[in-house]
């Protein structure tokens, strides 16, 4: 499944991207070690880091993805009938009820399409089976509703820039924008994305998401980590004509493209405050903006991939010109990890958000804690209530989320259940 496929690579489980992974022993035996090193390394220096008392004195982000895209988390599967959709939609809400989260991100624009009516794509496959099938129901508004009286945040989740997982525009539904302007796309990697370089596409991905964001009372928009796609060996992402018009200004494409991302984050946090001041801009990345051994600034990890220089979205500049409110570092390694340790990437992203005012959530791999994973550490159930221990040390760290609503609800090893019961002891309310 490409979806998860992607998220997987976040966590270091394909070679590809130059992550190790860790099993056996060694995964076994970090942990505790882990904790224990940064717990001497980093609080040492937390007497002095502000925000202790603000942090007890407000409520901490408890939230979880719904993921859409394939039917991963919801729909089921695609072409259930409205009242099947509606009631799988609500058991998931009544899940982070029970989990005592207090929030939900919901996908609701997964792949240049909408789960939500009258909007300027067409109705997103996933739900019907057939892309542009109106589903009988405004998925959409219901979720706002319905989580809102159950004491839930609704975070608008969208794709600013992937279009399709395959290359034929033909596919599409005779309406669909993409259709309608093929000069607007690039395909790469076998998948077909908005091209990021053209101000034209940049404001109708805008116009697309504010649609839903005028229309409902959202708590958050929230972006992941689709910007520039994913690097594939040997494949150009043919932007040229874009760069030749529009990059002359710029010292490399690379940094062409970086402000184009960073032009749009940009853009979309100055409307937003527009149209819905009250609702929150997030971004959860994949959690490597840099690693040291490139540059300074970065965090002591060895990843394959960053988004500074792969993804050309500079997560950390984000932040410190407070374009967004707050972040979801996709911290999906073990502690001990050895190239991407979370005992190091959660240190780096506190310092990075220190004095911002960009709350920090971190971004937790449920999906990973398997009685049958490879990774001794993912087969404990107390990996992940050690993860939330370890972040209780630094101030910055406002929340958790946690990637997906399925495991949320079936906890197929008990991670999320000793979640709760070590850190959740009560419901708290948003914010």
């Amino acid at each position: 499944m490409e979806y998860i496929g992607r998220r997987g690579l976040l966590a270091g489980a394909a070679g590809a991207l130059g992550v190790a992974a860790t099993a056996g022993a060694a995964g076994a035996a970090a942990p505790a070690a882990a904790t224990e090193r940064a717990g001497a390394a980093d609080r040492a220096g937390a007497a002095g880091r502000a925000g202790t008392a603000e942090r007890a004195a407000t409520a901490e982000f408890r939230g979880m993805w719904i993921a859409s895209v394939q039917n991963v988390d919801w729909p089921s599967r695609a072409g259930l009938s409205a009242a099947e959709q509606r009631s799988g939609l609500i058991s998931l809400l009544d899940t982070a009820v029970r989990r005592r989260l207090n929030a939900v991100i919901l996908q609701v624009r997964p792949a240049a399409d909408a789960m939500w009516p009258g909007a300027r794509e067409p109705w997103s496959q996933w739900l019907t089976g057939v892309q542009g099938g109106d589903p009988g129901w405004d998925p959409l508004g219901t979720a706002v509703a319905e989580a809102h009286a159950r004491g839930l945040e609704l975070h608008a989740w969208f794709n600013p820039y992937r279009v399709a997982q395959h290359t034929d525009l033909d596919r599409l539904v005779a309406s669909h924008p993409a259709r309608r302007n093929p000069d607007w796309v690039v395909q790469y990697g076998g998948k077909t994305y908005y091209n990021p370089g053209l101000p034209e596409v940049r404001k109708f991905v805008q116009e697309a998401m504010l649609d839903a964001v005028s229309r409902y009372a959202v708590d958050g928009v929230h972006w992941d980590d689709y910007f520039y796609p994913y690097p594939v060996e040997d494949e150009h992402f043919d932007d040229d004509d874009a760069y030749e018009e529009y990059g002359a200004a710029f010292g490399s494409r690379a940094d062409w493209r970086r402000d184009n991302i960073d032009t749009l984050v940009k853009e979309m946090s100055d409307r937003l405050k527009k149209i819905r001041p009250a609702a929150r801009f997030g971004v959860s990345p994949f959690a490597i903006w840099r690693n040291d051994d490139v540059d300074p600034q970065g965090s002591p990890t060895r990843a394959g991939v960053a988004t500074y220089d792969d993804l050309y979205a500079d997560t950390r500049k984000w932040v410190r010109q407070g374009w967004i409110d707050y972040i979801v570092p996709q911290a999906y390694w073990q502690l001990g990890h050895p190239t991407a340790d979370y005992a190091d990437i959660v240190p780096w992203w506190a310092r990075t958000v220190a004095g911002t005012g960009v709350r920090l959530y971190v971004g937790e791999a449920l999906y990973r804690c398997d009685a049958e994973s490879a990774t001794a550490a993912w087969r404990d159930p107390a990996e992940l209530s050690r993860h939330v221990t370890f972040a209780k040390g630094y101030a910055e760290v406002r929340g958790h989320a946690y990637f997906s609503a399925k495991q949320v609800a079936a906890d197929p090893n008990g991670a999320m259940a000793r979640v709760v019961a070590d850190h959740y002891p009560t419901a708290v309310a948003p914010r």
